[in-house]
């Protein structure tokens, strides 16, 4: 495989980049990092001060459980940002895949192992899909996975009906998968964690990490390298698909049933502002899953608190997009952008 000397977007990277002899623990935590530690930090505290329940153990297990799927998707959309790209319809692909793991379990007679085959099969097709279509067909990643938004949830409503398919938590493999515990940790976070961690790693030791900031960064210097941009951007499209369609089966195991689109509407949106937040820039060649999960916490904790606290789910929305605003700001001014019609 073709490897070069990572780009500057690659060197920049104070967060994720290997630590340098002298620093101190703190600054090779990075900035963007060190922030979302302390916005973590302050919305646990204030939400703990309003509600006595808050920071009990029961209550930051339901946090965490509610943030496994977000995170999943987040963590792959993190991926996908680096290289250059951008996944809008991760939430439809995980209803799609919802559907496919309830309805396979059924239709094999309660294999639940079939089901989980299923689902990871359709989300490979579909990831390929999309890298296809961007790639092949030269159409605007942000365009065409905005039409697959539309797409894979019209398809997850087709074979569906609209409506809740099957019925798995009298199987063992999906009540393990949906409410297990390892070590005191429920098997929804484990995942996360495996997820989480073969990626960080993949990412940031590995000559196809490099490759993928190389790519994001500057592509044209990448493709006079050497570097195969076709088959990076096919396969972290695909690679999309497999953890979408993995969050899709955590879906189903969590809620019993395969769903069309309750409990998947919306995820592109959180997982695309974890990874803003986290220091995914939007034009590629830089970012890092710590700093991502950070943001899937702080987002989790937020929605959390705000629901604790009993204040309308729209306002989740609301503080969502305001978040990926600030994020998206942030990251224009580091890099010193020009305001859209104003002197620089």
């Amino acid at each position: 495989m073709s490897t070069i000397t990572p780009t500057p977007a690659v060197k920049d990277r104070p967060a994720d980049g290997p630590t340098r002899r002298g620093r101190s623990p703190l600054a090779s935590l990075g900035g963007q990092n060190l922030s979302l530690i302390g916005a973590l930090v302050l919305v646990l505290g204030l939400f703990g001060v309003l509600n006595d329940n808050y920071l009990s153990v029961s209550n930051m297990q339901v946090i965490a459980e509610a943030a496994t799927i977000t995170g999943l998707l987040a963590v792959v959309q993190t991926a996908v940002i680096i290289c250059g790209g951008l996944d809008i319809s991760v939430g439809s692909q995980a209803g799609v895949a919802s559907v496919v793991s309830a309805m396979a379990f059924t239709a094999t007679g309660s294999n639940a192992l079939a089901g989980i085959a299923a689902a990871v099969g359709v989300g490979l097709l579909v990831g390929i899909l999309n890298g296809v279509i961007i790639v092949y067909g030269r159409v605007n990643p942000t365009i065409a996975t905005l039409a697959g938004l539309a797409a894979y949830k019209g398809l997850a409503q087709l074979v569906s009906d609209g409506r809740a398919q099957g019925y798995v938590l009298n199987n063992d493999v999906f009540v393990f998968l949906g409410r297990g515990k390892i070590a005191g940790l429920p098997v929804m976070v484990w995942i996360l964690i495996v997820v989480a961690l073969a990626v960080h790693l993949l990412l940031k030791y590995t000559d196809i990490g490099r490759n993928i900031y190389a790519i994001g960064g500057n592509d044209t210097a990448a493709r006079l390298a050497g570097i195969n941009i076709n088959k990076y951007l096919v396969s972290v499209y695909a690679l999309i698909g497999v953890v979408a369609a993995l969050a899709g089966i955590l879906l189903t195991a969590r809620t019993g049933s395969g769903q069309p689109t309750s409990g998947s509407e919306g995820l592109e949106l959180k997982a695309i502002t974890a990874a803003a937040l986290g220091g995914a820039a939007l034009k590629g060649g830089k970012g890092g899953i710590g700093g991502t999960l950070l943001a899937v916490a702080l987002l989790g904790a937020l929605e959390n608190g705000l629901t604790v606290q009993g204040i309308n789910a729209f306002w989740q929305n609301v503080a969502q997009g305001a978040l990926l605003v600030v994020a998206v700001v942030i990251q224009q001014r580091r890099n010193g952008e020009r305001r859209i019609g104003l002197p620089a």
